[in-house]
């Protein structure tokens, strides 16, 4: 029995494709003898007719990876993708550092630990990237005996 106009009015109406559109076996011969809107209409809303449901994408592997991730896991040399500075880029490591610096050369004059003159010193020095970090640059200071 061919029901092909019967099925392109049913995906019409419910809105699907045609191959979404599913028809009750038993009532195949009173569907057969529907061909107006009117009439697919009413075998819809008699149950005869349906859509058939989505098909969904389960999500719970991508949940459960990620839970993993967020504890610190699956992160080792093999997931590592892309070159050496992509995941922390070199501006990004920079920024840090010399931030760092910057407030702890701030704290040093604030508490009086270094004067306005060598507190300019070790900032340029620090700019022209002469310490690696905080405890490099306070070494340096008291080194060369620039600390009060």
């Amino acid at each position: 029995m061919n029901l092909t106009t019967q099925k392109r009015l049913a995906a019409d109406i419910l809105k699907v494709g045609v191959n979404k559109v599913w028809i009750d076996p038993e009532t195949v011969e009173e569907v057969s003898r529907a061909i107006t809107r009117e009439s697919v209409k009413q075998l819809i809303d008699s149950g005869a007719i349906k859509a058939k449901p989505k098909k969904g994408i389960s999500s719970f592997r991508s949940k459960k990876i990620a839970e993993q991730k967020s504890k610190g896991r699956r992160k080792g040399r093999g997931s590592i993708k892309g070159a050496k500075g992509a995941r922390n880029p070199k501006k990004k490591a920079w920024m840090t550092t010399i931030r760092a610096l910057r407030t702890d050369l701030k704290d040093m004059r604030e508490n009086r630990e270094i004067n306005k003159t060598t507190y300019r010193k070790l900032y340029r020095m620090a700019k022209g990237g002469a310490f690696r970090s905080k405890s490099y640059m306070k070494t340096y200071a008291r080194d060369h005996d620039l600390l009060r």
